[in-house]
């Protein structure tokens, strides 16, 4: 055995490595059997503690791994060394063991090894004799050839790729791209008959309703069309770790840096935010990879006291997580799970570990809601800290930058004496008169920090609220990141956002299920998926405004249909960018190639490359957008970084730069994540979308009804924003011509979608005031016309049910979704529009209130709680003049025999569709128990008897004669 390779692990087929003195590793000392270090350890943290071969149980390597024995003569490795070389397995180790031929050639041996050669083979003997022969087969060595097999096997898997795409089976694809087309002949068949059939009667009617059902039908084309070839992904992280974590060698897996982001703790809990923060620094990623920027933009010294708090818990909680493989890491929701913890964990100390950790977690929130209460009311002198000076936040529109490195290479180790990964508190400078653009202002600053103290390639943003769920998420992004083909051109890898604490029936659609689970996945089948915010891994080098390394050819014509045509390669700004950074890199070079040069000189040659118009003055982050594959610039001190930090986090550092114009996150919408990733791809990049079986992370919705509004109301008045920007989509990037048109619609659809708002309204009024008038918007319906209308709704059914098929979205979250549609269009998104037309022509601008994440101790009692807003004001008005039209509608009826019930239908059908839509409106304006705000009652009562004088004054109960019949009356009567 010894002489057939057995210097081979015999589950990955590599190398088996030595251990801590240097000795070749060795797992079981009764058999010998050849594992390597790290399949052993798997097998460990698998709960497998016996041999895989003699079924010996495994000896307590955990705390101590000096008790380990060579299995092999250090000549009999070198033989095999060379036999690899020959058969040209595992070449990359040539180099490393050339060094140390002379020492493996050694013919004398080893007599300690000779020894423990043949006490193994007396044991063997023993135990074969014992054994029945079925069982010796499988105890027989592994044959040469097929040992060779495997490990060519091992290699392959790790050549192959890390990701797949999994197109959407044709025999659910097809029909439903087969049923767009024939919707969309009814379409054109149904406004054909519309357009040309006004109703005299009613033409105004008539005319209001053309005009809406021609704006739906251009929305639904907006909203339609991109999702016209969804795909699936997959990601194979066994594959990831077989090409970039060699047993015995340094992980090459790229690093890591979070971004978590928060302003005024008392409406974003910190404790939130420590189950956040806990929840990166115990995820599955080698620790010296990842770093977490916290970015306190509010300065407020309870975030920075429950981060030190956090930060002490740490070193409990990570090694507490790793040991036992705990899903999720976030503290809070691992311990509320309502499942059996003790499933697939066989470790007999998992219980009394766990009972412990439970304990320590509850007293971390005890003091962690201390300084919570103890925050409440601030004294009149501010806040002071432990050593008696002033908190340097106390003010916070008018601070210094502040930055505190908790944990890390220099920090606190964990309890086992292990490594921890970097946490780091960065409060940006703030002062009077300077325009700070919120959260991506705050974000850019976290970009510059984080490329002077660590430079990782990739950056992954996650809200205070959204924990990571998924301790692999970062795998399944690097994945796709990561591999040389699909990573070249990927600027962001975007995962979906999952959502806790909402009720199951999901009445206000906070799970946005239809666009998470439709929408996406229709774009990542284009050129990817929008950027929503949150849960998004970067690439750093698309965030420098640079363009993917292989651009996409240009058409030949990349003007639009209303110029002429001119063939260009690149636009003058790609070309000027790029042009700019081989200036640069050569500069830096040169700068290497001098030996003696101070930092003057330095500061003028790169001075003289202009940088710092684009990236701002600081040396160190110029060169570090330099390095493709990150880390520190060789020319880094050190002991200058800190400064160097706080330089680029200052307040007027972006002045005169391109940051939130070209680089980083983008500037002028409240929605700068749509912003952000536009600009993107309109250089040409593509995203992925990545949806794991096990959610990669999830978030805290705001599920009452008036919160909910006013989130839906930002996210449309930044949409308005970008509307009335330079960055529309229906002008910006037609240069390049590389934003394909099917991605430039679903663009268009992000930002004309709050202009639907007033076609709705009008639209939700028709059927009320046709109920009044006693007239309708459509003729009387002829035999075609009645075709095309069950046409047009079957067809609106069945694109819904293919629709479903494919995507795998439940019929009740569809539902949900239509009918919020309705609820923020009449509110949130007519505001939207409002204060969009306000900040466009008065300038008058909007100040964005946040969403509170904490809720009541009830299970979802936030869901009943009513607080007034003028948002409440359309829908509620919108609900009582429908009410009161079918009332008015069905006394008509009453009053007019059995010919008017025929043209009551389609009114009172039409009502029925806007009450059922706001029906969940109206059941959170009611609250729990019925307990309505008395606003909301006065409104009601007055609104009701506007309707009720109106009603008087129509008089449907008196029967209305006809002019004609009473000239005639007239002329009888004998004056």
């Amino acid at each position: 055995m010894m002489e057939s390779g057995a210097h081979f692990c015999n589950s990955c087929g590599e190398q088996i490595g030595l251990d801590a003195n240097g000795e070749v590793f060795v797992a079981c000392h009764e058999c010998y059997f050849p594992i390597c270090k790290a399949c052993f350890e798997y097998e460990i943290n698998e709960g497998r503690k016996v041999c895989l071969r003699c079924a010996t149980p495994y000896a307590d390597r955990a705390k101590d791994n000096n008790d380990t024995k060579v299995y092999e003569n250090q000549s009999t490795t070198a033989a095999q060394i060379n036999v690899s070389q020959d058969v040209g397995l595992h070449a990359r180790h040539v180099s490393t063991v050339s060094t140390v031929d002379s020492e493996l050639n050694d013919e004398s041996g080893n007599p300690i090894w000779k020894n423990r050669v043949e006490s193994w083979k007396e044991k063997d003997k023993k135990k074969k004799k014992k054994k029945s022969a079925p069982k010796a087969e499988n105890e027989a060595p592994i044959p040469p050839e097929q040992q060779m097999e495997e490990m060519q096997s091992s290699e392959a898997a790790a050549a192959e790729p890390l990701s797949m795409v999994i197109p959407i089976s044709k025999t659910r694809l097809a029909p439903y791209r087969t049923v767009i087309i024939v919707r969309l002949i009814i379409l054109g068949l149904f406004f054909h008959y519309r357009v040309t059939n006004p109703v005299d009667s009613a033409f105004g009617l008539w005319l209001t309703s053309i005009i809406c059902e021609i704006w739906f039908a251009f929305s639904w084309v907006l909203d339609q069309f991109p999702k016209w070839s969804p795909v699936n992904r997959e990601a194979f992280i066994d594959r990831l770790s077989l090409r970039y974590e060699r047993p015995g060698e340094p992980s090459q897996l790229a690093a890591v840096d979070f971004f978590v982001s928060t302003v005024d703790p008392l409406k974003e809990p910190p404790l939130i935010t420590a189950n956040t923060v806990l929840s990166i620094l115990a995820v599955d990623y080698p620790v010296d990879k990842v770093s977490c920027y916290v970015s306190d933009d509010g300065a407020a010294m309870l975030s920075f006291e429950s981060l030190v708090e956090t930060a002490d818990f740490a070193r409990k909680w990570v090694p507490f997580c790793k040991k036992f493989s705990i899903e999720p890491r976030a503290p809070e929701f691992y311990f509320s799970q309502k499942i059996d913890y003790l499933k697939d964990k066989v470790q007999p100390s998992f219980v009394k570990e766990r009972r412990a950790m439970k304990r320590e977690y509850e007293e971390f929130k005890v003091r962690v809601n201390a300084l919570v209460a103890k925050a409440q009311k601030t004294p009149d002198e501010g806040w002071t800290m432990q050593d008696g000076t002033s908190w340097p936040g106390n003010n916070s529109r008018d601070h210094p930058g502040m930055i505190q490195v908790f944990l890390g290479h220099s920090g606190a180790h964990d309890i086992e004496g292990n490594e921890l990964p970097r946490l780091v508190y960065v409060s940006r400078e703030k002062r009077p008169g300077y325009q700070h653009h919120k959260k991506a202002g705050a974000e850019n600053a976290l970009v510059r920090v984080s490329a002077v103290l660590t430079n990782a390639p990739f950056i992954l943003n996650l809200d205070c609220d959204h924990y990571v769920n998924n301790s692999k998420a970062v795998r399944e992004a690097m994945c796709f990141l990561m591999d040389p083909v699909v990573g070249r051109d990927l600027c962001y890898v975007q995962f979906p956002q999952r959502f806790d604490g909402i009720d199951r029936s999901d009445r206000y659609a906070n799970r946005n299920t239809v666009f998470f689970d439709v929408n996406m996945k229709g774009l990542d089948g284009i050129q990817g998926p929008m950027y929503v915010g949150t849960g998004c891994v970067f690439n750093r080098q698309a965030l420098y405004g640079y363009s993917p390394p292989s651009m996409p050819k240009l058409p030949k014509s990349s003007s639009c249909c209303c110029c002429p045509s001119k063939k260009q390669t690149k636009d003058v700004s790609e070309l000027y960018r790029d042009a700019k950074r081989e200036e640069l890199d050569a500069a830096i070079f040169n700068l290497r190639e001098i030996d003696n040069y101070d930092e003057y000189e330095r500061s003028m040659l790169i001075s003289q490359m202009s940088f710092e118009k684009t990236f701002g003055l600081s040396t160190v982050f110029i060169e570090s957008t330099l390095m493709e594959n990150g880390g520190l610039p060789e020319s880094a001190d050190p002991s200058m970084l800190i400064k160097e930090a706080i330089h680029v986090i200052s307040c007027g550092y972006e002045e005169k730069t391109a940051w939130g114009k070209e680089i980083g996150w983008i500037y002028g919408s409240v929605t700068e994540d749509i912003l952000t990733g536009f600009k993107m791809q309109c250089r040409g990049w593509r995203s992925v979308y990545c949806m794991p079986l096990r959610p990669a992370f999830k978030g805290s919705a705001p599920i009452n009804l008036s919160d909910r509004l006013h989130q839906v109301l930002r996210w449309a008045l930044g949409s308005v924003e970008i509307f009335f920007s330079r960055h529309c989509p229906l002008w910006y990037g037609f240069a390049g011509g590389r934003l394909k048109w099917l991605q430039r619609l679903a663009y268009i659809n992000t930002i004309v979608y709050p202009f639907t708002s007033l076609p709705l309204v009008a639209y939700c009024t028709l059927p009320a005031i046709c109920l009044l008038t006693g007239k309708f918007i459509i003729p009387t319906l002829s035999n075609l016309a009645s075709a095309l209308f069950l046409g047009l709704f079957l067809s609106i059914i069945v694109t819904s049910v293919l629709e479903l098929r494919w995507s795998g979205v439940t019929i009740e979250a569809l539902w949900r979704n239509e009918q919020f549609w309705v609820i923020g269009g009449v509110s949130a998104h007519l505001f939207a529009v409002f204060q969009g037309f306000l900040k466009m022509l008065a300038g008058v601008d909007t100040n964005f209130t946040v969403t509170a994440k904490a809720a009541d101790d009830t299970e979802f009692g936030d869901l009943y709680i009513i607080k007034w807003t003028t948002l409440l004001i359309p829908p509620t008005t919108l609900i009582i003049i429908n009410m009161v039209g079918v009332v008015a509608g069905f006394s008509d009826a009453l009053n007019g025999g059995y010919e008017s019930w025929g043209p009551l239908f389609g009114k009172v059908f039409f009502a029925f569709w806007v009450i059922f839509h706001l029906y969940p409106f109206l059941k959170g304006l009611m609250g729990r128990q019925n307990r309505t705000p008395t606003i909301v009652i006065l409104w009601s009562v007055l609104l009701a008897s506007v309707f009720s004088l109106v009603w008087v004054k129509i008089n449907p109960f008196i029967s209305r004669p006809d002019s004609a019949s009473i000239s005639q009356t007239c002329i009888s009567i004998d004056c």
